[in-house]
């Protein structure tokens, strides 16, 4: 598979490039776009400042020239929180998706939205601040309207961010756990 995989707030962070690794490992062809131009934070609130000064819409400007050169391939778009919320917005608006992975985060869905059996794997930690389970209910139901199969997994006692080894988040039975839920569901695509 051809993955475009979208880093957090946090930035492009060495768990991010292992991540890629991991699935380049397993055959999968696999690019990381530097959202941020290098930038990397230390903690959610100054990532989220920068993100914030770049503007939504600059933000998903970069992401669609980051992937643009490659969706004629048909790409998984797949992103961790932020870069998750990114991934799913390109990937409703790519005709040619072959497949949503999102790990820590999920975004808005438009009204209008269409993903015509669009295979979609959500790995989030149970509870999550960011995640909550209302949020993800009516999530789940308006990706099955617009037509997404979509499956769920929930990490019980798990950070947000749990598999990034370098935060306090970090789960390393949550982690190896998505990523062999994670690589099946790409093996399969």
């Amino acid at each position: 598979m051809n993955v475009m995989l979208f880093h957090s707030t946090y930035g492009l962070r060495p768990a991010v490039r292992d991540a890629a690794d991991r699935l380049r490992d397993a055959g999968h062809e696999v690019w990381t776009p530097d959202l941020f131009d290098g930038r990397v934070f230390e903690t959610v609130e100054e990532g989220r400042d920068f993100k914030d000064e770049l503007g939504k819409d600059e933000l998903l400007k970069r992401a669609i020239l980051a992937a643009a050169p490659y969706s004629e391939r048909g790409l998984v778009y797949a992103g961790f929180s932020l870069g998750a919320a990114t991934a799913q917005t390109l990937a409703l608006g790519d005709d040619k998706a072959r497949g949503l992975l999102l790990l820590h985060g999920t975004s808005d869905i438009a009204e209008n939205a269409s993903a015509d059996e669009l295979p979609v794997q959500l790995h989030v930690a149970e509870p999550d601040a960011f995640e909550p389970d209302d949020w993800l209910s009516a999530w789940y139901l308006q990706m099955r309207k617009a037509g997404a199969d979509v499956e769920v997994y929930r990490y019980a006692g798990a950070g947000h961010l749990y598999t990034d080894p370098g935060l306090p988040d970090y789960d390393e039975e949550a982690a190896e756990a998505t990523w062999r839920v994670a690589l099946g569901f790409l093996d399969s695509l």
